[in-house]
């Protein structure tokens, strides 16, 4: 253990240090002053747990000629969401692998507009996943439960129809249902999210029997994405009501139509092409795929309760992948050298749909799947060199971290490092939908092009970002 006398030597020349570093700049030196190191300042091991940035960043952040973008979700993932998981698995001092790990950082607006009057076209500050979804998917703003249609229900090209007709192959992943609002609106055009397939009474006008383009479903198919990953077999057990294919199921359709259907590892391990000939549509549940962790119960108060620990999901690989398996997979195919490259979105849904339910330990494992999706992403982009990495969410979400007990629901966890970490729900009764709220959100990137998400854009930015990156031509859809 160093002497008190080693500690008051240190200390004084960490401040001869700064003191000569402000002394320099205020005269004026001439050249490059020195980069200050925590070395400077009384010794790294005495810093190590307040400093995170240990070299120069620069270098990740560069031009380059883009040909893959990697679009990471994490729906409801807002930054108290973040650190929520942050200091549960890891630490307050430490860092998430692959969130934490982009060297590009800033934040976005997320509002959406309102559809009717009296405030038709005026910002609708707390949006849904429907409408954030279509602002980064198409760069236009549009009302809360759109699917790719601006406030009059006009259709607007996506990321992956306009990453299509480009001649890029393309990819949508979710571990939720395939129909849910962020995967569907890469996919599909309809003035309802939950139009999900033939039987959905809320499609309306959209419905092929009223002369629509039909479900989200039904377009899913026909857009044709190269890859389709997640949840929502449930929905392709309905029968087509008008079309071509009137009298089938959207399952004995899609197995027409040349689609590969596999249900589980074992047969999406068997899959070793996906094109425009042999498209994938993976559909590994029901509905959403089963969340890491068993559910934590909030009570009212129980943010001053008694530490607990998070439990596994006994459910959670019901079909043996995670979405980190996902994400690899669909990588491996899309990345084909034929090609020109692709456009992969890939969502970790879960995290707002446990945050809708007060639900910790759940929001927190839906985080860290999507971290260890981020992993995946960024080992590839770092070998490839031509890659785009970019993850943001959707929406703030209403969980927060808090000192003590609440009038509201909470619950209260023990960490990594053995402290309690108070959660509070305060926006819905016990047994009520918790809240989206309309703060910003962060956005990172990582790869060619990244340095454009740095500073303050909206959701919209990043249709532009991306397109301009990929060199998308609008003029292809009409060839």
């Amino acid at each position: 253990m160093p002497t008190v006398r080693a500690r008051r030597t240190g200390a004084a020349l960490g401040a001869l240090a700064l003191t000569a570093l402000l002394v320099a700049t205020a005269a004026g030196t001439a050249g490059a002053l020195p980069s200050p190191s925590p070395d400077q300042f009384g010794g790294a091991a005495r810093h190590a747990a307040q400093t995170r940035i240990s070299s120069d960043l620069t270098s990740s952040l560069r031009d380059g000629k883009v040909d893959n973008v990697i679009l990471l979700i994490g729906d409801g993932m807002g930054d108290s969401e973040i650190t929520i998981a942050r200091d549960y698995l890891v630490g307050a001092g430490g860092t998430l692998a692959g969130i934490d790990a982009l060297p590009a950082t800033g934040q976005y607006t997320t509002y959406s507009l309102y559809k009717d009057v009296p405030y038709a076209g005026k910002p609708d500050y707390v949006p849904d996943s429907a409408a954030t979804g279509t602002a980064w998917a198409t760069g236009t703003k549009t009302y809360d439960n759109a699917i790719s249609v601006d406030i009059h229900g006009d259709p607007h090209a996506t990321l992956l129809e306009l990453a299509k007709a480009n001649g890029y192959k393309t990819g949508d992943v979710s571990t939720a249902e395939i129909q849910d609002a962020t995967p569907a609106v890469q996919v599909a055009h309809v003035a309802q999210r939950s139009c999900f397939g033939p039987d959905s009474a809320s499609c309306g006008p959209d419905a092929l029997v009223n002369g629509g383009a039909g479900s989200i479903s039904e377009q899913l198919l026909d857009t044709r994405p190269d890859v389709t990953l997640g949840g929502g077999a449930a929905t392709f057990a309905q029968t087509a009501k008008a079309g071509d294919w009137e009298g089938m199921t959207l399952l004995e359709q899609a197995e027409e139509r040349g689609y590969q259907l596999p249900t589980d590892a074992a047969s999406l391990a068997a899959v070793t092409v996906a094109d425009q000939d042999q498209p994938v549509l993976g559909l590994f549940a029901p509905g959403n795929l089963p969340t890491r962790f068993a559910p934590s119960v909030a009570t009212v108060g129980g943010s001053g309760g008694a530490p607990e620990t998070c439990q596994a999901n006994p459910d959670y690989l019901g079909a043996g992948l995670t979405l980190a398996d996902l994400t690899s997979k669909a990588i491996s195919l899309l990345d084909a050298k034929q090609s020109k490259g692709f456009f992969l979105q890939v969502e970790g849904a879960s995290i707002d749909k446990r945050d809708h339910a007060a639900d910790a330990c759940g929001q927190i494992g839906e985080t860290q799947d999507l971290d260890e999706a981020v992993k995946v992403a960024l080992d590839f982009a770092k070998k490839d060199g031509h890659t785009l990495v970019i993850v943001t969410a959707d929406h703030a979400h209403s969980s927060q971290i808090v000192d003590g007990a609440t009038p509201g629901l909470g619950t209260t966890l023990l960490t990594v490092e053995g402290s309690p970490l108070r959660i509070s729900y305060g926006t819905a009764a016990a047994g009520g939908s918790q809240q989206h709220t309309g703060s910003q959100l962060r956005i990172a990137a990582y790869g060619p092009w990244a340095y454009q998400v740095v500073g303050l854009s909206d959701q919209t930015d990043t249709f532009f970002t991306i397109a301009k990156a990929m060199r998308l031509d609008p003029r292809a859809l009409s060839r």
